[in-house]
């Protein structure tokens, strides 16, 4: 059984994961359909817009510190070793920390600098536009889906 400090520890994972998928389906569910029905110079400067926004404290405290406590949380399960979650907590771990966090910076942000490179009005950005949307969205439902079963996965941990 996880009790105490750990407890917490796992129920302030399972709130910074399922924040930031929350997040992440908010821009799969409406976010990017609606930016991609702009016309491309417009859809490409409110994109720049927003991933400009993206790293400020407000939502990168949520992300980073939902990696934080999700690493703490492997180190913590590999410390103490309880004797009931110890898979799902791992998993949990590796699946924000990989499918979200590690996602991230290998898939969407590459992106996201090649889009802010471009001027919107550019032709340039007109054809890669499109490409764009249809890649980060990929990425970011996969990002979701990661996010929301590490929340899921540490509730298993706790039952």
């Amino acid at each position: 059984m996880i009790e105490g400090p750990f407890f917490v520890l796992v129920v302030a994972g399972i709130l910074g994961s399922g924040l930031v998928a929350g997040v992440f389906c908010a821009f799969s569910a409406f976010v990017m359909r609606g930016l991609s029905a702009l016309p491309p110079a417009q859809g490409v400067a409110a994109m720049n817009a927003i991933n400009v926004a993206a790293v400020r404290p407000a939502f990168m405290t949520v992300f980073g510190g939902a990696a934080m406590l999700n690493a703490m949380i492997a180190v913590v399960t590999f410390v103490v070793w309880p004797e009931d979650g110890t898979v799902e907590l791992l998993l949990g771990s590796a699946l924000y920390l990989l499918g979200a966090f590690g996602l991230t910076a290998v898939a969407n942000v590459p992106r996201n600098d090649r889009l802010a490179r471009l001027a919107a009005g550019a032709p340039e950005a007109a054809v890669y536009w499109p490409v764009y949307v249809r890649e980060w969205t990929f990425w970011n439902h996969v990002r979701t889906v990661a996010s929301a079963a590490a929340a899921l996965v540490y509730v298993l941990a706790l039952t």
